[in-house]
């Protein structure tokens, strides 16, 4: 079992252990390693391994046996409906997400000034183009632009609502370093960026949707296979 060391640890550990469940490593009725032992090969903190075990027992993969320790009680996949509703759940927070970044660009766009162009270019540049590593600092810094977008829109409800949402954006962000769904580009935020500048609400409300609509399809394709 290798270590891990993307941004959801908890779903990482999922599915690690899972995949050794599934693959056989441990038969029915055996015992998994202990906590330590498995917080050790994986190297993430006890308390990961522990929501890991918590969610593997309601999947009906494991069962815990007070004073024993933690056995499997099934090698059979029964998570394709688990892994569905998390697509669909995660489509439901970009609709959402692209909803704010759409009216937050179209404002932008209508109060903009040449500061506000130049900061956003400016973070835009920090973000960079994600090449591994570091995730949650990318994370960190895509967020940060994207929040600057809403921010200059000067609308205090958007800005509050977006700040209240902003681990769900994280999450929609983060998701895209997956190779299953794309990851809009550099050149993409630029697009964003340049219809802005242009003062053209119209302009900007079609770069958002055109930044958003391939991880859009991407996700829809994943909830028909």
């Amino acid at each position: 079992m290798q270590p891990i060391n993307r941004t959801n640890l908890a779903d990482t550990a999922i599915e690690a252990i899972r995949s050794e469940i599934l693959a056989k490593r441990w038969p029915v009725g055996e015992k998994l390693p202990n906590e330590a032992s498995l917080s050790a090969m994986l190297s993430v903190s006890r308390g990961t391994v522990r929501e890991a075990v918590r969610v593997l027992v309601s999947q009906g993969l494991l069962d815990t046996r007070q004073g024993s320790g933690t056995y499997v009680v099934s090698t059979t996949d029964n998570s394709r409906p688990l892994t569905m509703a998390r697509r669909a759940s995660l489509r439901d927070q970009f609709e959402a997400r692209c909803a704010l970044d759409v009216e937050g660009a179209r404002l932008t766009a209508i109060r903009k000034t040449p500061d506000v162009v130049a900061g956003l270019r400016a973070l835009l540049a920090e973000r960079g183009n994600y090449e591994g590593g570091n995730t949650a600092g990318f994370i960190e810094r895509d967020l940060a632009f994207h929040k600057a977008v809403i921010a200059a829109s000067g609308n205090q409800a958007m800005i509050e609502i977006y700040d209240f949402f902003s681990a769900s954006i994280a999450e929609t962000i983060a998701a895209t370093l997956d190779k299953a769904i794309p990851e809009p580009d550099m050149k993409a935020h630029q697009v964003i960026v340049d219809a802005i500048e242009t003062g053209d609400p119209g302009k900007a409300d079609a770069a958002v949707r055109g930044f958003m609509a391939p991880v859009l399809s991407a996700l829809d394709r994943m909830l028909l296979s």
